[in-house]
């Protein structure tokens, strides 16, 4: 089952919004990556658990809350 989660990431630059596409985009279940710069939302369609995919966000060193 399809889920979307959205997460609060601090992002001060397309390098950082660019890390956390990167690392989301390797993962074959994750099937829609949507970043809002400016409101520094990332929304994540994906059939893993919105834990696993907050861990992924985690490890690119960006401050990431989930909403």
């Amino acid at each position: 089952m399809e889920n979307e989660y959205k997460y609060k990431v601090k992002m001060t630059c397309s390098g950082c919004s660019g890390a956390v596409n990167r690392v989301l985009s390797r993962l074959p279940q994750v099937h829609n990556i949507d970043i809002d710069m400016e409101n520094q939302i990332v929304t994540v369609k994906t059939t893993l658990s919105k834990e696993e995919i907050f861990q992924v966000i985690s490890k690119t060193g960006k401050e990431t809350t989930q909403l």
